[in-house]
């Protein structure tokens, strides 16, 4: 070893939910290398999901138009022993071409995906977390029995007053396929409504839209929407006693707030490992649909015209799911 403590770089450049799941590798590393020394690598829009976390040492950050030989410069300039490549897509191979270090990469299960979205043939054995998938990379590296971690610094507080009774909803996906109507999501906000329930509306700066449509229609409701405020909004989900989610990256986030879950499947399907981790949920999912998964990301629409996928999971079967969570 070239340094009195281990120097360790991670990559991983996006996305949101992708990023908050190699939290409990962070958390491994440290107890596989006593006094390790993390440094991360991530696409700066994601530097928030990480900034107050103790397992990091020092960040290293990529702009979307930026040339990755600045930042090959800055690792072959570094003393580092070890690298973790959790992106290991072409960009973080040509980050990495010609570093002189030990690199551990993750091997992503493309060809599984692939002949389940494809020709529908499922090779997987058995459900493995992305952090789980993550933690292959690394021999011998073992998980502990946390969830992900988001930490909110000491200055942020809630803004939502702990005398009423709330319900989450995060009615965005990047994706329409991944996204529950949004009627349906008014439709149970009322139902919810009717038992002293307020709907507390999250989402992200490309959600605006999408949530100001779902709160203006539900008469007990916060929309709490903002610019990408993780810190704000994982502050005010905490406060909730459930939350209703797609499929999505603030999803993830959600899940680090340990209040209970359910979460809309549509087009995906938790054997790609995105389900909530190490956390109380609920999936919901149209299971018997030949067509499903269709996607491994999410489409811009439902290549069959009935997505049923999403349409099936009505929000009477919803509302009975929390309704047996909450002991209504």
């Amino acid at each position: 070893m070239k340094n009195e403590k281990k120097q360790i770089l991670v990559i991983r450049l996006s996305s949101l939910g992708d990023i908050l799941l190699t939290t409990p590798v962070l958390r491994a590393l440290k107890d596989k290398y006593p006094g390790c020394e993390i440094t991360y690598l991530c696409r700066e829009e994601y530097l928030n999901a990480l900034k107050t976390n103790s397992n990091i040492s020092s960040f290293l950050t990529l702009r979307v138009e930026q040339n990755e030989e600045e930042i090959h410069n800055k690792i072959v300039s570094s003393d580092f022993d070890l690298i973790i490549d959790l992106q290991n897509n072409f960009r973080s191979r040509n980050i990495l071409k010609s570093v002189n270090v030990p690199v551990y990469k993750f091997r992503k299960p493309n060809i599984k995906k692939f002949l389940l979205v494809n020709l529908k043939l499922n090779l997987y054995k058995k459900y493995l977390s992305i952090p789980e998938l993550y933690a292959k990379s690394v021999p011998g590296l073992v998980l502990d029995d946390e969830g992900v971690d988001l930490l909110i610094p000491d200055n942020i507080k809630p803004s939502l007053k702990p005398d009423d009774k709330y319900i989450g909803f995060i009615p965005g996906s990047k994706h329409y396929s991944k996204r529950w109507p949004l009627e349906y999501f008014i439709q149970l906000g009322k139902l919810l409504n009717k038992y002293g329930y307020t709907i507390v509306i999250f989402g992200g700066k490309d959600d605006k839209e999408i949530c100001s449509a779902v709160s203006a229609q539900i008469t007990k409701s916060k929309n709490l929407c903002n610019d990408n405020d993780l810190y704000a909004a994982s502050a005010d989900m905490r406060m909730c006693s459930l939350i209703v989610s797609n499929d999505s990256g603030l999803m993830h986030a959600a899940s680090s707030s340990y209040v209970p879950m359910i979460v809309l499947f549509g087009s995906s399907v938790e054997h790609f490992g995105f389900a909530p981790y190490k956390r109380e949920s609920v999936i919901l999912q149209n299971e018997t649909l030949k067509c499903r998964p269709c996607s491994h990301y999410g489409k811009e629409e439902c290549p069959k015209k009935h997505f049923k996928c999403m349409l099936d999971l009505t929000p009477n079967l919803v509302f009975e799911k929390i309704k047996k969570a909450l002991a209504l």
